[in-house]
């Protein structure tokens, strides 16, 4: 396998280490976790992560992606390729002020980002105990909140779109769509379509409606962890009359 990996890092544009020391350094995050990964990757561009993907999907491996690593559950620990955006993927790549988003790369620091804002009147309003050092990607990943959610809600309530990878190396961006664009999204046979089929099938099902309605947590936690809020895309024009456009976000974060 070093001799795949080193063929590997002669690819990327950033870095890749399979040696001891760095891999035993990102055996853990916060938690008290650990599990040796089979490599560190600190890719630099959107080609280096095609790569690994293509990578990782011949050689029957997992992907694992990190910023800060400040989780308190082991969410960035395994036994894969852990890919460290933190270095490379920083930027802050524009802001409109007007209508009050700002488009960013997960390293970004949300402390940083807040002191971006600042001078616009803004802020973005989830804080976590780790605030100065966490990174936007992470807070998504976890879909984190804090001390202020109560007033300023989950990230999941901020985030509008997500330009990403897709298992097959595909590039895709998730935000809202009206009903005429989520079916045109269901049309093809490329990965993200068939995403977008399989929910909707998923989703259409009324005995999954009713199951979904009746075991899932109430309106009133506003905190539920990544991938577990099908019951808001159930509520979407798609699915019930009158509710907002369907947004992948909403499952993503």
């Amino acid at each position: 396998m070093n001799v795949k990996l080193q063929q590997l890092a002669d690819k990327l544009e950033g870095e890749l280490h399979y040696d001891t020391t760095i891999r035993t350094l990102y055996a853990t995050d916060a938690s008290a976790y650990r599990e040796m990964p089979l490599a560190v990757a600190i890719p630099k561009s959107i080609n280096d992560l095609k790569r690994l993907i293509t990578f990782a999907e011949s050689e029957k491996t997992s992907l694992i992606p990190r910023t800060a690593g400040t989780s308190l559950a082991g969410q960035v620990v395994g036994n894969g390729i852990i890919v460290d955006v933190s270095k490379y993927f920083t930027q802050i790549i524009e802001l409109n002020a007007e209508e009050k988003w700002v488009r960013v790369q997960p390293g970004v620091i949300r402390d940083e980002l807040n002191m971006f804002l600042k001078p616009h009147g803004l802020f973005f309003g989830p804080e976590t105990s780790t605030a100065n050092r966490a990174m936007m990607g992470g807070m998504v990943g976890n879909n984190s909140c804090g001390s202020n959610s109560m007033v300023y809600r989950s990230t999941r309530e901020h985030l509008l779109s997500v330009k990403t990878l897709l298992s097959d190396g595909s590039e895709a961006e998730f935000k809202a769509l009206n009903i005429e664009e989520f079916h045109n999204k269901c049309e093809g046979n490329n990965l993200e379509a068939n995403i977008y089929k399989t929910v909707r099938s998923l989703l259409s099902n009324y005995d999954n409606q009713v199951e979904i309605r009746k075991e899932f947590p109430k309106k009133s936690v506003e905190r539920r962890n990544t991938g577990y809020a099908v019951d808001v895309l159930l509520e979407t024009e798609p699915f019930t009359a009158g509710g907002p456009d369907f947004n992948f976000c909403k499952l993503i974060a």
